[in-house]
Parts: C-alpha cells; sequence; structure tokens
C-alpha cells in the first residue's frame, strides 16, 4: 500500500532521524536519488546542459548538491537563483567547486529555454499559494522550452497537504520524492502537476507513525479483500445485493447498474423499478421484483439512486433499512440528510463533483480545488463513507483517518453511464461482506482498472466497461 504523510509530521520524521546521523547526511541521500533520477532521465549527462532553479529552502539545497554530481560528470550545469543570498550555502559551494556555474534570475528565462534539463527547487513542501511573480516566469518559460521538468519533491506552487493549486506552478515531467509521498502528489489538481513520481528512499520508514493522510490501494491489498467463494458457498451465502433503480425515462442506468452488481463478487442481484423487461431482457439470472424494496426479498445491501428521478418514496424506503446501502445519482438529490446521518447501519455516497457541490452548498469549481478538504467534509456532514468520483477518486469515512486515493481509471472513464456500473459493483461488494470504506476503495480500483482494459486508449462505453470488470478482477488475483 501506498501512503501519503503531512508536512508536520514528515518534518518531525526527518528532526528525529537527523539527530541520529551525521550532518547533512539526509540531505545528501536525497541528493543522491534526485542526480541519478535525472541522469536516468537525460541518457547521456555529458555535454548536457542543466538548469537548476533553486530557492531558499532545502529542496534547492537538494538540487544544487545534485546539481554538483550531474556536473561532475561532465553536465554543464548553472544554477538560477530568483532570491540571491538565500540559497543553501553548503550545496551552492559545492556545485562551484564541481565546476557549475550560478545566475540570477534575470539570466533564468532565456538559460531555461535553451536547457535540456530543468530541476525545479524553487520551493519546499511547505509552500503555500502560488509562485511569486519571477519564479512564476522561470516556470512558464520551462513549460514553453523542450526540457524536461524534474521537480524536487513536490512541484513548486502546488500545495502538499491539500493538493491544491492556488496560482501559478511547475509543470514536472517527473517529481522525485524523498522519503514518503506527499498528499498532492496522489490528490488532484495537484497531482496532474507532478508527472511521473519516482520515491527515493531516505531512511524515515521507521520514524513514521502508523496512520497516515492518505492511503492508495495497490494490487495486492485489493486482492486480499476480494470477495471469494468456499467450498460450501451458495448464492445467498455470497450475499445478494438489491438494485432499486432506473425509471421510464432512464432504464439505461437501471440495466448499467445491475451489469455491474453481477460482476462485482456477490451471489445474487435482486432489481425492482419501472425497468424491469429492460433488465431481463439483458440479464435473466436477474431477480426481478415490481413490489419494492420491502417485499423484494432479503438482501445485504441496497444500491438506490441511478436514474431513480424523482422516486423519493423508493429512496427514503431504501434508506429506512437497516442493511448498508450505496447512494447514488439521483438518490443523492432525494435523501435528506438527517435521515442518512440516523442509518444505523453504514452508508456509502458516491457523489461526482457537481453533485458534492450540490450537497455542500458550493459551487463545482470550489469542490474540483479543494477535493479533499471536500470529500471530509462531505463525509462529516452526513455521518456517511463518501466516494467522491474524479480523475482521482477519493473514499472518507464518518470518523476521520486515512482518505483512500485510487488513480487506476483513465480519461475515457468519463462516458454516460459510467458511474451506474461503478454503484453496482460497489454495491455488490457491500452485500458481499467488505465495509463500506473498502467496497468503495475496491470497487473505484476494479471500475478504474476495467476502464483501462476497456478503452486501450480508444472510446468505451459503459457496457464494454462492465465486461471488461472479470478482465480486471483476474489481472488483481494473478
Amino acid at each position: 500500500m501506498r501512503t501519503a504523510y503531512c508536512v508536520d509530521t514528515v518534518r518531525a520524521a526527518e528532526r528525529e532521524l537527523m539527530a541520529r546521523l551525521p550532518e547533512g547526511a539526509l540531505m545528501q541521500r536525497a541528493a543522491a536519488g534526485l542526480a541519478a533520477a535525472c541522469a536516468e532521465l537525460l541518457g547521456r549527462v555529458y555535454g548536457r546542459r542543466v538548469v537548476l532553479l533553486v530557492g531558499s529552502g532545502d529542496n534547492g539545497g537538494d538540487a544544487l548538491y545534485a546539481g554538483a554530481r550531474l556536473a561532475r560528470r561532465g553536465a554543464g550545469v548553472t544554477a538560477v537563483l530568483p532570491a540571491p543570498g538565500r540559497a543553501h550555502p553548503g550545496g551552492l559551494a559545492a556545485l562551484r567547486r564541481a565546476g557549475g556555474a550560478v545566475a540570477g534570475a534575470g539570466a533564468g528565462e532565456d538559460l531555461v529555454e535553451r536547457a535540456d534539463l530543468v530541476v525545479d527547487g524553487i520551493v519546499g513542501i511547505g509552500g503555500k499559494g502560488g509562485l511569486r511573480p519571477e519564479a512564476a516566469a522561470l516556470a512558464a518559460a520551462a513549460e514553453r522550452s523542450r526540457a524536461a521538468v524534474v521537480a524536487v519533491d513536490l512541484p513548486s506552487g502546488v500545495e502538499a497537504d491539500s493538493g491544491e493549486v492556488r496560482g501559478a506552478a511547475v509543470r514536472a515531467d517527473l517529481t522525485v520524492t524523498f522519503g514518503v509521498h506527499k498528499p498532492g502528489l496522489l490528490v488532484d489538481p495537484a497531482r496532474e502537476y507532478a508527472g511521473v513520481v519516482r520515491f527515493v528512499d531516505i531512511g524515515l520508514g521507521g520514524v513514521l507513525p502508523d496512520e497516515p493522510e492518505l492511503e492508495a490501494l495497490q494490487h495486492a491489498d485489493v486482492a486480499a479483500l476480494l470477495p471469494v467463494p468456499r467450498g460450501e458457498s451458495d448464492k445467498y451465502r455470497r450475499g445478494v445485493v438489491g438494485i432499486a433503480a432506473g425509471s421510464p425515462r432512464y432504464p439505461g442506468a437501471a440495466v448499467l447498474a445491475v451489469a455491474g452488481a453481477l460482476r462485482g463478487g456477490a451471489g445474487a442481484v435482486r432489481y425492482v423499478g419501472p425497468a424491469g423487461e429492460a433488465v431481463l431482457a439483458r440479464f435473466p439470472e436477474t431477480l426481478v421484483s415490481h413490489q419494492g424494496p420491502h417485499r423484494a426479498g432479503r438482501v445485504q445491501a441496497w444500491v438506490v439512486g441511478p436514474g431513480a428521478g424523482d422516486d423519493a418514496a423508493t429512496v427514503a424506503e431504501v434508506l429506512a433499512t437497516d442493511v448498508p446501502v450505496l447512494l447514488d445519482a439521483d438518490g443523492l438529490r432525494l435523501a435528506e440528510r438527517e435521515t442518512v446521518r440516523g442509518r444505523g447501519a453504514p452508508t456509502l455516497m458516491t457523489p461526482h463533483a457537481g453533485e458534492a457541490a450540490a450537497l455542500l452548498g458550493v459551487a463545482r469549481e470550489e469542490v474540483e480545488s479543494t477535493r479533499l478538504a471536500s470529500v471530509r467534509e462531505l463525509a462529516a456532514r452526513y455521518g456517511a463513507t463518501v466516494l467522491l468520483k474524479g480523475s482521482t477518486t477519493l473514499v472518507a469515512g464518518p470518523d476521520g483517518g486515512p482518505v483512500r486515493v485510487n488513480a487506476t481509471g483513465t480519461p475515457w472513464l468519463a462516458t454516460a453511464g459510467s458511474g451506474d456500473v461503478l454503484s453496482g459493483l460497489a454495491g455488490s461488494l457491500l452485500a458481499a461482506g467488505l465495509s463500506a470504506r473498502d467496497a468503495g476503495s475496491v470497487g473505484a480500483y476494479l471500475h478504474g482498472l476495467a476502464g483501462r482494459f476497456a478503452a486501450q486508449g480508444a472510446p468505451v462505453g459503459a457496457h464494454d466497461l462492465a465486461e471488461a470488470i472479470p478482465a480486471a478482477w483476474r489481472d488483481v488475483r494473478d
């Protein structure tokens, strides 16, 4: 599992580790890893033009020491100092001893535009807000140039703890991060600025607390959570998921939610709603009822809301049950907050940014720019687990704790019906016995992976996505 820690935690761990090591050892470890990553990106170091953008913090020192290593291998290295006199003195001396040069910010844009590699060490992990004008000009020059851009620990101008980008920021091709991942490397919009992230171990593992800010599941973690039938299993022991979805106007939402549910690990799917004929025509194994949720038969979890239109009565009926409920789409709009808060069984809410904004009473742009804060706030308000959809999907629980982040998807998943498939998939995992947090996290992981398999770089429909879930499941298990 990949984990990320906030700035205060990282700094405390660094202080504890530095107290045990010779002075400067931690920075030298970081610089060695940074230089190796830069050399690998360049391919050939000798004769290449490298420009270091050096601020006053430790990230600038890392860049200077790494630049000295590259200069000793024959690169032409120039450090550009937006704030002369505040650069790390030891790093600056090391660069000069290695034959590197130093320039002021006035010459920086021209140097950047002619460089083969630009190393961003302007601002450290504690930076807030966008870049100042002189640094912003250098960042813009780097984006215009043909140079590869490597960020030290975190792209300058993005906020480490929140993933927010409040102004001008460096767009990196590669970010070399030290010791631990920072939340901004995993959460949009900052994640888009980081490029490929390369982790360099500098020895912090033994001094970090057990609970991180963020968690990102990987194949092994998901495989350990997937429900697997045993020899004594039957369709009821594996779990039964109820789907209350669709309307005369949106019957396809019901079909797609059932498609996701049938591939989600539960033993059977019950459907209630007006789209029963459409569901049976596509999936004859579905158990269809026309008498509402209370008379549909026993289920271990419900999915309610996809394509439901204005059917508030069904939403209320499902929320009144004593089993886990996944609340999506129209169900989010029709559910009363106090009803959700008052439930004894778990609730998993799955809004996209627009739906989350409506629930929070803010503009969509605010949710998109503050995704981490928004998902935590929504989970706290509703007393529910919240899965906030997006290019990185976030899953937050009502009682705090690490937020789960998932980035297995593809932009091709931004298609009608994709969310309905996810609802059925995650609801089926709820019925199979996973917690709301695990069902949302595993569902998002498989959904994103299936999207990649189905699309393979081309447009994909929601029905294609559902059909690719078994391939994603096998890929994780194998």
